[in-house]
């Protein structure tokens, strides 16, 4: 029988019964609500013991530093709320600083989300409101006033819904290849400061290679290249992990496609090191290994990173990856509208899994703590039609934009619900801080 985009349009209007959009709006923390404290010290019992103070030390620097290390704790939050069933591929944690730069294998630098650490199939607005969230967190971390704040939220949600439906109408191949070149956003942008700093931010990350990574992360020590060493966040690997990234190679090697594996053994191994990444990762196996292909000027950067289940997984269906590392892959290149060409996955010692990616590749991201309302609102914006072209690649875009509807109800319900999660996110911030503290978990700021 053939399907009509009318069918999925139907099921989309029958959400709203089962969660009406004005429902979006609530969030009432109930008293069996988890201490955050005790989820952060749950997630941290398998993770490097001696890096668990640098995590706290990020997380304790403000509200929105919190909100970026607790996505296990929103994913519990969002759990207990009434979800709408219209399943997408979510990030998992799509927070603002979990968007940015990136080249693509043609080298046109792309503007999309870059963590994927948590994704996992699940409820779209899942995605809608972490982001709503997080810009509102930062909205008030930055001072602006809460009409402001309720506005940037806002539109972070109506950029999604407008863009959703707007893909709801388009072809599946022309769906597929939409993408955003940050070279066709750069006209966009209105007054003359804001594209100064755009196009500054650009050739920055144009600047973010391999190459450059040499000169800032490696030194020459007895006529050989080697990675510097800078404790706790950088330290060269020791003779057991270096024999164990060597004996592991092949596995990840055979995930990637025969021709970038043949690109990938005009390379030899040079150097590894422990690498101490991000602010909910931290305390997660993390490894750079230093590549050189034609000759010592011909660098490779590739980061090897631990994969844990993604803390969505506890409260939804089970997904279709066992491995999770290949989960992680296998969303990145769902949600991407074009991917890293060395990303690939394997299984390293005691059955830990890992995943691969270049450490830099034109990689470059905003600077949220220094936005005012305009270029936050603006940016807010971005990440939303960012956000609705990802999930329209794997999930229903027809059903989901009929559910949104022509109507703001949507977006205004999302703007309560991030401006009451900042509250939370406030308090269970002040909730970290008095911990440590008290001596209950101990926190290295400012490493």
């Amino acid at each position: 029988m053939t399907t009509t985009p009318a069918d999925p349009a139907e099921r989309g209007r029958a959400a709203r019964k089962r969660v009406p959009r004005s429902a979006h709006g609530r969030w009432i923390p109930s008293v069996e609500r988890p201490d955050p404290v005790a989820v952060l010290e749950r997630q941290g019992r398998d993770r490097l013991p001696e890096l668990l103070p640098v995590r706290y030390g990020r997380m304790v620097a403000s509200p929105f530093a919190f909100l970026r290390g607790a996505a296990a704790v929103m994913a519990s939050d969002l759990a207990v709320q009434p979800h709408t069933g219209l399943t997408v591929q979510l990030c998992g944690d799509a927070h603002l600083l979990n968007f940015g730069l990136y080249a693509s294998p043609e080298r046109a630098v792309l503007f999309d989300l870059n963590d994927f650490d948590e994704t996992f199939p699940g409820p779209f607005e899942w995605d809608v409101k972490r982001l709503a969230a997080s810009v509102a967190v930062a909205a008030r971390e930055n001072g602006h006033e809460d009409g402001k704040v309720r506005r940037a939220a806002q539109e972070a949600a109506a950029a999604y819904r407008v863009n959703m439906r707007r893909l709801a109408r388009m072809g599946e191949l022309d769906v597929w290849y939409e993408r955003i070149d940050v070279e066709s956003l750069l006209p966009l942008v209105r007054s003359a400061r804001h594209r100064r700093r755009a196009a500054s931010q650009l050739t920055r990350a144009r600047r973010r290679t391999s190459l450059q990574a040499l000169g800032k992360l490696t030194e020459v020590v007895d006529g050989r290249r080697r990675i510097i060493h800078d404790p706790p966040l950088l330290e060269p690997a020791d003779a057991a992990d270096t024999a164990t990234l060597r004996k592991i190679f092949s596995d990840y090697r055979s995930t990637l496609s025969e021709e970038r594996r043949l690109l990938l053994d005009r390379f030899r191994f040079v150097d590894a090191a422990r690498k101490t990444v991000g602010v909910g990762s931290v305390g997660m196996r993390c490894f750079i290994v230093l590549f050189a292909g034609r000759d010592a000027d011909d660098p490779l950067f590739l980061q090897i990173k631990e994969a844990r289940k993604s803390v969505l997984e506890a409260h939804l269906p089970s997904g279709p990856y066992v491995h999770p590392g290949h989960r992680v892959v296998a969303g990145q290149r769902l949600l991407q509208s074009a991917s890293d060409i060395f990303l690939g996955w394997m299984t390293g010692p005691q059955d830990r899994a890992f995943y691969w990616r270049q450490l830099r590749d034109m990689k470059g991201s905003a600077d949220v703590a220094g936005m005012g309302p305009a270029d936050l609102l603006a940016y807010a914006r971005l990440c939303g039609t960012t956000l609705a072209r990802a999930h329209a690649r794997s999930g229903d875009r027809i059903a989901i934009a009929a559910y949104l509807g022509s109507s703001d109800t949507f977006e205004r319900a999302v703007a309560d619900f991030a401006l009451d999660y900042t509250d939370q996110t406030t308090a269970d911030h002040t909730a970290l801080v008095a911990a440590v503290m008290a001596g209950v978990v101990r926190a290295e700021p400012g490493v």
